[in-house]
């Protein structure tokens, strides 16, 4: 099976597009205080004749009710991701997936085993680098999209050591903070579905 792969943080079309040409499987598209932050209609306008196959995955960290509403009602996104695990105080229309994030050290973590999900390190798009050993011991039961400190240079070993279902990436396809690089992000690519 081939390694599931995200491309998060996009705020340019042409790395949209460039994505997609590698084989991104979703693009994430960032609705928190962040260098990567788009505003819904960014959001809309470089990904309105993206693929059906290629998931435009919404990225919150613990959202405003507000702000959440407003992306789901005009970005239509495919996916939401946030850190908030209770789905059910927001709300989704059953046809979005919903992808928890879960970050390495929390304590009484519980992974669903019906759902896709992300690991990651404290801190989203820092690059930091998780335990692979422990994240190894949590993908075996679960769809876990391994995240934090994954670039060209190492995917290829994070996917053999830790078998995700999937990998996600974004600091490390810049060329400068919120900036994309779009052959560090068709390296990545080639690298991962390998």
């Amino acid at each position: 099976m081939r390694t599931f792969v995200k491309i998060c943080g996009l705020s340019e079309r042409e790395h949209v597009l460039a994505a997609i040409e590698a084989g991104a499987d979703a693009i994430g598209f960032v609705f928190v205080n962040s260098v990567r932050r788009v505003s819904i209609e960014k959001a809309i306008n470089i990904s309105h004749d993206i693929d059906s196959h290629v998931k435009r995955v919404a990225v919150f960290y613990k959202p405003e009710l507000s702000n959440w509403n407003r992306v789901i009602e005009e970005f239509k996104p495919d996916v939401v991701q946030t850190d908030s695990k209770d789905f059910s105080i927001f709300s989704v229309p059953d046809a979005i997936e919903k992808w928890p994030v879960y970050r390495e050290n929390q304590k009484n973590t519980k992974f669903p085993s019906d759902q896709i999900f992300i690991y990651e390190g404290q801190r989203s798009g820092m690059g930091e680098l998780v335990d692979w050993e422990k994240a190894a011991n949590y993908s075996k039961k679960n769809k876990m999209i391994l995240a934090g400190g994954l670039s060209h240079l190492n995917v290829s070993e994070a996917i053999a050591k830790v078998k995700p279902f999937g990998v996600d990436v974004s600091s490390a396809v810049e060329a400068s903070p919120g900036k994309k690089d779009i052959i560090l992000i068709e390296k990545f690519i080639k690298n991962a579905k390998e």
